[in-house]
């Protein structure tokens, strides 16, 4: 009876372990096909559930100035309008390097998603997707799970914010003035804070929702005006505040030293989180090979001149120590007797957080459809409305989870464990571009370059670099949290580029066309370390989220998402999508691609 068990156990490891190392197989190229036919159910290929084959695919209806509306939407909120004076205040006018330095972290992270959104242009799953062709299933479900609870409990506390915003503006009416907690600013607290009801919250995600279960025309169209609103209302602060700066205000310009200036970028690094959404949207970007990098790059670069250019007059306006507060930046107008201008802003308050949430409602659905195609999840989140095009089960189930969490919790207390799902996606997506960049073994026999017989392969030697140099950023972040030695900085450093040199001398990459991260390997590896880096200066109960969220993911993806998905993965084979990159140059079709 003990052996039976002993080999029961043996079999379910050995089976575990065979699901979690499967890699999606290549997915099937369309070119530069711009029609949608076909790219729907043929890109998310699929598990056993594919249920997307009721309705057809999703409708390519985005254009590029979609896209980055739709990157600039997702970043540009709370971010401009609060957590601009929050840093001010402690890193004094240095704020604008802080959004610079964080806005120039961001980049590596940028031109990774742009190069392998330019070659994976059919599929919804951005991070998840990549991950799961590049690295294996399981790798892929914790990225999915970290995210997932990153947006969950972002879009409930950012709607929060949206309410309070909302009814703030509405006050400059007599009417409105007073206003029943449940539904004001905050919430009805009950059993001694547990619970937090408001119901304008759950209100606005309903809207939202049905907005989204559209067509995905009506929900850009929503999302361009109140876009082009809000950065309108940014630029109009920008120049009418000018007229008010006065130069003094910028002296001292680093009051509390670099250290400041530093904290306040890892704060406000997490301003710039629009990557994701425009990746997701690739099965309906009208030209995504050409569309998506551009779109990628430019959301980025406006964000980071709207934020210095508001980072440098709210300092000329008012001293950065009379910063801070919920609205520091209506504050500042209000004090300078500019009223009219703060009511602009509350309202670019409400169109920025509208945008925000919409976006989030919109990035959940898309990655919920891409495990429902895989199997990882049940395949009715696969399901494609036939008329509208939109996952329209995915899409009421992220409202509806926001909704019951915005409705009944005061969750905006848990932000100190988010963004930990950004960080990790940022990570692999720049391992990503090491391990398909790679020359494989088998073209290295090709070319008479004979791997070694012994010892590691190419593939599993750039793995453990990678792990290492993460690693090594992460506890170079904790060198710099604690205050430690210069010396153990300098050793962490000088043990990051040993690590580097073997993934730059031994291996050999290949240069894919269209858009590529310039720099390889070395811009990844110097991303990933950054990226550790910040991860380490979280609150420490985001090292808990961390660990939790990873053992609960990992059982239930022993318990379900290992026995449905795999119906189009290969065992350990990763996509040989970058050695088949130059037939994106061709003008082909579904009809007459052969394989």
């Amino acid at each position: 009876m003990a052996v039976e068990r002993d080999l029961r156990n043996r079999n379910w490891w050995t089976e575990f372990g065979k699901a979690a190392t499967r890699a999606k197989a290549s997915p099937l190229l369309l070119g530069r096909a711009a029609d949608g036919k076909g790219s729907g159910s043929s890109g998310g290929g699929g598990g056993r559930g594919g249920g997307d084959e009721e309705g057809g695919g999703l409708s390519r209806r985005l254009g590029l100035a979609d896209l980055i509306l739709l990157g600039i939407g997702a970043s540009i909120g709370a971010g401009i309008f609060v957590v601009t004076g929050t840093v001010a205040h402690d890193a004094g006018p240095g704020v604008v390097l802080s959004f610079a330095l964080a806005a120039l972290v961001c980049v590596p992270n940028a031109l990774s998603y742009a190069e392998l959104s330019n070659h994976f242009p059919a599929l919804v799953g951005g991070a998840y997707m990549y991950s799961y062709s590049t690295f294996n299933e399981l790798t892929a479900f914790l990225v999915f799970c970290h995210l997932m609870l990153d947006y969950h409990i972002g879009a409930a506390s950012i709607t929060r914010s949206l309410a309070s915003y909302f009814i703030t503006l509405l006050q400059v009416f007599p009417v409105v003035q007073s206003l029943p907690a449940w539904v004001g600013p905050g919430g009805l607290e009950l059993l001694g804070g547990v619970l937090s009801i408001n119901v304008l919250a759950p209100l606005f995600l309903v809207a939202l929702t049905v907005i989204l279960c559209q067509s995905v025309r009506e929900s850009s169209i929503i999302n361009d005006v109140m876009t082009v609103t809000k950065v309108v209302i940014v630029l109009m602060v920008i120049a009418v505040g000018c007229s008010k700066v006065d130069p003094s205000n910028w002296t001292p310009f680093a009051p509390n030293g670099a250290t400041a200036i530093i904290t306040g970028t890892t704060i406000v690094f997490f301003a710039y989180v629009g990557f994701d959404a425009v990746a997701n949207s690739a099965e309906e970007s009208k030209n995504p090979q050409r569309d998506l990098p551009l779109g990628i790059l430019v959301s980025l670069l406006v964000c980071a001149g709207l934020y210095v250019g508001v980072c440098l007059v709210i300092t000329g306006m008012v001293p950065y120590f009379e910063l801070g507060g919920d609205a520091p930046l209506a504050n500042a107008f209000r004090e300078k007797g500019l009223t009219f201008v703060s009511i602009l802003i509350d309202i670019g308050a409400v169109a920025g957080l509208t945008t925000t949430v919409l976006v989030g409602l919109y990035v959940q659905s898309r990655l919920y459809l891409g495990l429902g195609r895989d199997g990882l999840l049940p395949s009715f989140f696969a399901k494609i409305h036939p008329d509208h095009h939109t996952p329209i089960v995915a899409q009421i189930w992220v409202g509806l989870v926001a909704a019951i969490l915005a409705g009944l919790f005061n969750v905006s207390h848990l932000s100190h464990i988010l963004s930990v799902g950004t960080l990790i996606a940022y990570s692999v997506v720049c391992a990503c571009i090491i391990m398909l960049r790679l020359n494989p073994e088998v073209q290295c026999q090709q070319l008479e370059v004979q791997p070694s017989d012994k010892g590691l392969t190419r593939s599993q030697e750039a793995v453990v670099c990678i792990v290492s140099i993460a690693l090594s950023g992460f506890l170079l972040g904790l060198c710099y949290r604690t205050g430690a030695h210069v010396a153990y900085g300098i050793a962490l450093l000088m043990v990051m580029a040993l690590l580097a040199i073997p993934l730059h001398t031994r291996q050999e990459y290949v240069r894919p066309s269209g858009f590529c991260c310039p720099w390889v390997p070395l811009l990844p590896v110097l991303s990933i370390a950054l990226n550790m880096f910040l991860f380490a200066q979280l609150h420490w109960e985001a090292w808990v989220r961390f660990i939790v969220l990873n053992i609960i993911a990992i059982l239930v993806y022993a318990f379900y998402g290992q026995h449905h998905a795999g119906a189009n993965t290969a065992l350990n084979q990763h996509s040989p999508l970058y050695q088949r990159a130059p037939v994106l140059d061709l003008d082909i079709t579904p009809d007459n691609l052969t394989i």
